[in-house]
């Protein structure tokens, strides 16, 4: 196994400002989530945990703020996916499919604090209802490659769709 990355917590001021950003400036912060996890030893997944107790009932979204950021190796990022029991029980989709955390994301302004967006998209009438410290979704670490001739320089400052404006 490659040793490539180690995840840390964004710091409080991070996580609190996300916070208030993601659920208004009177929302009570909790404490910061535990760092993603594997749960055996076969497990290619990271779990990922809800900072807050979360109750989506068929069609509604929610954005969380994991309160974690992740130094990788460059060659390597980290893909994120709902956790395979909820996709398969209640349909549990992240907003862009795949989250996509690249290594330079570690430098951006906000810590490169990862932020998962979720759906409920049950067509079953399932309300996905999870508690704090719940597993919600899945980090897997791969490695890429780039073309022969590409000449990339750009420094990443930003999260969501910075690095094509």
């Amino acid at each position: 196994m490659n040793r490539i990355a180690r995840f840390e917590s964004v710091s409080e001021t991070q996580f609190a400002t996300a916070w208030a950003d993601t659920f208004g400036a009177e929302a009570v912060v909790p404490p910061l989530p535990p760092l993603p996890r594997r749960a055996t030893a076969g497990s290619a997944g990271y779990d990922f945990f809800t900072p807050c107790a979360v109750r989506l009932a068929p069609g509604e979204t929610a954005k969380i703020p994991t309160g974690v950021r992740v130094r990788m190796e460059e060659g390597w990022v980290l893909q994120i996916y709902p956790r395979s029991g909820l996709g398969f029980s209640y349909r549990l989709q992240l907003n862009n499919t795949v989250g996509i955390i690249d290594s330079d994301y570690y430098f951006s302004n906000n810590e490169g604090h990862i932020f998962i967006k979720i759906t409920n998209d049950s067509n079953e009438g399932k309300i996905l209802q999870l508690q704090t410290g719940d597993g919600f979704a899945q980090g897997i670490f791969v490695p890429f490659g780039i073309t022969e001739d590409d000449n990339a320089v750009a420094i990443r400052n930003g999260g969501f769709g910075s690095t094509s404006k």
